[in-house]
């Protein structure tokens, strides 16, 4: 056994008894070869340093039954490397968590969309509710009871024409009353003809 082992060994023991000195020498000498293995691995010194007190933090908290089979040097190494991968590879299922979940998630509308939604909807709702009486009857029909045309005329017992004919005011209105709220291009058609 040569003196490098005998010193090995005697650290370890001292260690494990709970020896603060021993620990404090081990940390001094190893430390920066640490900081430097974990920063090859995770890029960013300021982690690398974290990482590396981790791993020095569980070889205390390890203490009483550390098995440190080579050197300490070598232990520790493999200990901090392992560690920065691990958090290399937890930082990239992150980052692929997150990116999913922001395709997936709806967007929440702003405060302004849903302002304008707001504002939108009350204009539609006081447009059908300034529709002539049988024009808003029919509207509503076919709109929110989604009957189609020949089904209107038999509940209102009038001819499909009628129907027809009083759907196409409701909608001219509608138009009308909610100009400033159509597309452009909604507008051109109505205007073009």
């Amino acid at each position: 056994m040569d003196t490098n082992d005998a010193s090995e060994r005697a650290l370890q023991q001292r260690i494990r008894a709970g020896d603060e000195s021993a620990f404090d020498t081990v940390f001094r000498t190893h430390y920066a070869h640490l900081v430097r293995m974990a920063e090859s691995v995770v890029r960013e010194h300021a982690l690398a340093e974290e990482v590396a007190q981790e791993v020095m933090l569980e070889l205390w908290r390890r203490r009483e039954t550390l098995q440190v089979e080579q050197t300490f040097r070598a232990y520790l190494l493999r200990s901090t490397r392992n560690r920065a991968l691990n958090h290399v590879r937890h930082q990239r299922i992150v980052a692929r968590e997150a990116a999913i979940a922001a395709i997936d998630a709806p967007s929440a509308p702003s405060a302004e969309d849903e302002v304008l939604g707001t504002e939108l909807e009350q204009a539609v709702r006081a447009a059908i509710d300034g529709l002539p009486k049988k024009c808003r009857e029919v509207f509503l029909l076919s709109r929110d009871q989604g009957l189609k045309y020949a089904e209107i005329a038999v509940a209102l017992e009038i001819s499909v024409k009628t129907v027809e004919k009083r759907m196409g005011q409701a909608l001219a209105e509608l138009r009308q009353r909610l100009d400033q709220w159509l597309p452009r291009n909604v507008r051109k058609r109505e205007v073009g003809g």
